[in-house]
């Protein structure tokens, strides 16, 4: 038996996520059909996480275990000419039998761009939020900034009653080793920010929380407040998926 690490790029725009669901194109379930159609093999491939619905991926890192013999390399052409073109299969190696995409993951960065031209291309809206409306950029910068550290981040996670029992008895804290926002060009804004791990919805309730500092409807330091009052209703609307990439999962 063979452990494989695949890492994956993808569109999230026209799938209902990672998870596979019954009757919906995943990025999971696409994935399965794929391997199975190559090896034989009944397999479900397991994410570093779940990306959301329209969600896009630079580096989300799969694992799964085959007894089939084809070479890494092999592989990596043969998912690839079957997988639709907003799936690519980067990279695949062998690794050691208790590695697992996401319980041995220790970090993972993800970016949201924001588009603020006044007219956003036809060829980028599915891969930002539109939001050319005035914004204090010094003011969400310094609102990212808060939120490094470990904190309890259950003001950001989403109410989610499908995951609530998945989700009992699991500690909200997380670590943030980085939350920062930066130009790139004239016309984007792009938040960067790494931890130990995320909670569903988590970066875009940040995202979306942010702007509202920005706007001036909350002060940068009013993210501590939010933070310490553990609800939901406290925090900002959840931005678009759209804006919303995993760029890459860190293991030991």
């Amino acid at each position: 038996m063979r452990n494989l690490r695949l890492i994956l790029a993808y569109d999230g725009t026209d799938f209902s996520g990672w998870q596979i669901q019954p009757g919906l194109a995943t990025i999971q379930g696409t994935l399965a059909l794929a391997i199975g159609r190559i090896t034989g093999e009944n397999v479900l491939p397991q994410g570093s996480g779940r990306t959301d619905a329209g969600v896009h991926a630079l580096g989300q890192v799969a694992t799964f275990t085959t007894e089939s013999i084809i070479p890494a390399a092999n592989l990596v052409t043969a998912l690839n000419d079957i997988l639709p073109q907003a799936i690519r299969v980067m990279e695949a190696t062998e690794v050691p039998l208790d590695f697992h995409a996401r319980k041995s993951a220790r970090a993972k960065t993800y970016r949201y761009h924001i588009h603020r031209a006044a007219i956003c291309s036809p060829f980028l809206t599915r891969y930002v939020w539109h939001y050319p409306y005035p914004l204090d950029e010094d003011a969400i910068t310094h609102a990212a900034r808060q939120i490094e550290g470990e904190h309890d981040f259950t003001s950001f996670a989403a109410t989610d009653p499908e995951r609530g029992q998945e989700n009992e008895g699991r500690s909200n804290l997380r670590r943030i080793f980085l939350s920062e926002w930066r130009r790139e060009g004239d016309d984007e804004l792009v938040y960067e920010v790494r931890g130990n791990g995320f909670l569903h919805h988590m970066v875009r309730n940040l995202v979306g929380t942010f702007i509202l500092a920005g706007k001036g409807t909350i002060k940068p330091a009013d993210i501590r407040v939010i933070l310490e009052a553990k609800s939901r209703s406290a925090a900002g609307a959840t931005a678009p998926a759209s804006g919303l990439y995993l760029v890459g999962v860190e293991y030991d």
